[in-house]
């Protein structure tokens, strides 16, 4: 019976692997290694399932183009477990860009705009890139110098912390500028001090 569940679980995760586990080793014989990775030698495959199976771990095929193949006693789900664990901390340490969306109007007023500013300077201060929207409504589509005017105004008043990846560029009733943090640190300092006197004036 419990052959046959090991059959069943190997099977189930042979897609999910890159070693052949137990059964589905077919040499007839492997160079063996034990679970703290101490050489036994070569010994018969029947031999090294046998030991798995004394042991209650999983005879785990490590290198298959050798001769004979290298082979490894260990418990195989803790194996991945940890090369998982390894995997999401190295994931972890990688830095995630988001690209955060600020919206605007042609007739956006002074308070909103300083707001929608500070706003920008925080997400730029955070490493984030920002893309800019500027809508259009109705009639308004007929003064696109207005919108223009808006997004070269919010250019120049992030101008020493940004860089500007896509200038502003009409698509639909939409005007679209992406702008990221110019420089990593001196970058993020800068925008942190123009956020904080920002916050001040306002």
């Amino acid at each position: 019976m419990k052959a046959i569940a090991t059959e069943f679980r190997d099977r189930r995760q042979r897609e999910e692997r890159k070693h052949r586990l137990n059964r589905e080793i077919t040499a007839p014989e492997v160079r063996l290694s034990g679970p703290e990775n101490e050489p036994i030698g070569v010994v018969s495959l029947m031999e090294a399932l046998r030991m798995a199976g004394d042991l209650d771990v999983d005879l785990v095929e490590i290198a298959a183009t050798a001769n004979p193949p290298v082979c490894r006693l260990m418990d195989y789900g803790k194996f991945k477990y940890q090369e998982q664990k390894r995997a999401a901390e190295a994931k972890a340490k990688q830095t995630v860009i988001e690209i955060k969306e600020v919206k605007f109007r042609p007739g956006t007023d002074d308070g909103d705009y300083n707001i929608k500013l500070r706003n920008i300077r925080r997400f730029l201060a955070e490493g984030d890139k920002c893309k800019i929207t500027l809508r259009f409504r109705g009639r308004e589509i007929t003064h696109q110098e207005l919108g223009l005017a808006l997004l070269n105004r919010l250019r120049d008043d992030l101008a020493d912390t940004i860089l500007v990846e896509q200038f502003p560029k009409l698509e639909g009733r939409q005007m679209i500028m992406m702008i990221a943090p110019a420089r990593k640190k001196a970058g993020a300092k800068s925008a942190t001090e123009a956020a904080g006197s920002a916050e001040q004036v306002g």
